[in-house]
């Protein structure tokens, strides 16, 4: 909005040049969205514990989650939604197809979710809406929006998936493409769900992942950086960094309040949305692959889950003390800032690796 107007004011004012720059305009979209986040947050959260809108703990979660973080508000993705729209719509080129097609995905998602985290606080319950209704949910929103992305998209390779570490290997998915990037921004989503489970657990890899695709969609739209790495040009691509950049900034500002002891969670309203909104990135970028190395906690998150849930069905057995996996290690014994930290460094060992391929094909 804002850059839009900046644009026509550079004839008379060549200052203004200087927001033409990607590189300014992710870092405003940063900064602003970190600063809004910042500004918001306590009378937030005020008004959110006067109005009683806290989170639901699971009865069958660890002792300490029962008594260290019941009376804690909730929905603080409405926070990180106010400080990402901040950003990119004040730094953002609104007349780019890609950056509207991530506003749809994080927007959508993010209704869904706060729908989710109403359900829970209303009914004083962990279940909120049902799988069943969540899902086909997600599946028919990133549905229409692949739909909508496939008729405005001026990529001819949108369909192709692309190996990191091969310079060559690509596989065109042609209409296979669709149930793909569908099961992208569905299992991303929900990966990054099961993830928000301790205090600051999911923020920092969001970030760390938003950080890696910044740059990867900064160097996949600019014509020279990709061809010296060896990667897919798309035009227009470099836009979606502004996003990213507001991502990283909410994000930020939100840890300041979601550090442990948490003061807020970001619930289903903000974890639902930067899910699907980094799958949503992976597959304009068309690096679904790299998506998957540098969030790979989140992966592996999700695949506990689905191990504990195979195994129990099939043997009657469990894997694990307690799915998802982190709750597994607090039940061995694990503080819960031990965990926290150590998901950390692996998301930065990852985040490293997935930006590692960009350069080794």
């Amino acid at each position: 909005m804002l850059y839009n107007l900046v644009l026509g004011l550079i004839d008379q004012y060549t200052f203004l040049n200087v927001f033409k720059y990607l590189t300014v305009r992710t870092g405003l979209a940063m900064f602003t969205s970190m600063l809004i986040v910042l500004l918001v947050g306590t009378p937030f959260i005020n008004f959110f514990s006067a109005r009683q809108i806290l989170n639901p703990i699971r009865d069958d979660g660890p002792t300490d989650h029962i008594i260290k973080k019941i009376g804690t508000p909730t929905m603080g993705g409405v926070l990180i939604l106010l400080g990402l729209f901040s950003g990119i719509l004040l730094w953002g080129d609104l007349s780019n197809n890609y950056v509207w097609f991530l506003l749809y995905i994080v927007t959508s998602y993010g209704l869904l979710g706060a729908y989710d985290d109403y359900k829970k606080i209303k009914f004083n319950n962990s279940s909120g809406i049902s799988f069943k209704f969540k899902i086909i949910a997600q599946i028919l929103i990133a549905l229409l929006g692949i739909l909508i992305l496939m008729q405005l998209s001026q990529n001819d390779q949108l369909k192709d998936l692309y190996f990191p570490f091969f310079k060559n290997l690509v596989i065109n998915l042609g209409w296979f493409f669709i149930p793909f990037a569908v099961f992208i921004i569905v299992g991303s989503s929900n990966a990054v769900n099961l993830t928000d489970g301790l205090d600051g657990l999911a923020t920092v890899p969001v970030i760390l992942v938003a950080a890696c695709f910044a740059f990867i969609c900064y160097v996949t739209g600019n014509i020279v950086f990709s061809e010296y790495l060896q990667i897919l040009y798309i035009e227009g691509m470099g836009e979606a960094s502004v996003f990213c950049g507001s991502i990283i900034g909410a994000c930020l500002g939100f840890l300041w309040f979601n550090a442990p002891p948490a003061k807020i969670f970001m619930g289903d309203t903000g974890s639902l949305a930067l899910g699907g909104s980094l799958g949503a990135v992976g597959i304009i970028t068309k690096h679904e692959i790299v998506l998957a190395i540098t969030g790979g906690l989140f992966v592996l998150e999700a695949v506990s889950v689905i191990v504990q849930v195979l195994s129990f069905k099939l043997t009657g057995k469990r894997v694990f003390k307690m799915a998802p996996i982190h709750h597994h290690f607090e039940k061995k014994g694990w503080a819960e800032s031990t965990v926290v930290i150590r998901f950390w460094i692996i998301s930065i060992i990852l985040a490293m690796i997935g930006l590692a391929t960009l350069k080794l094909r």
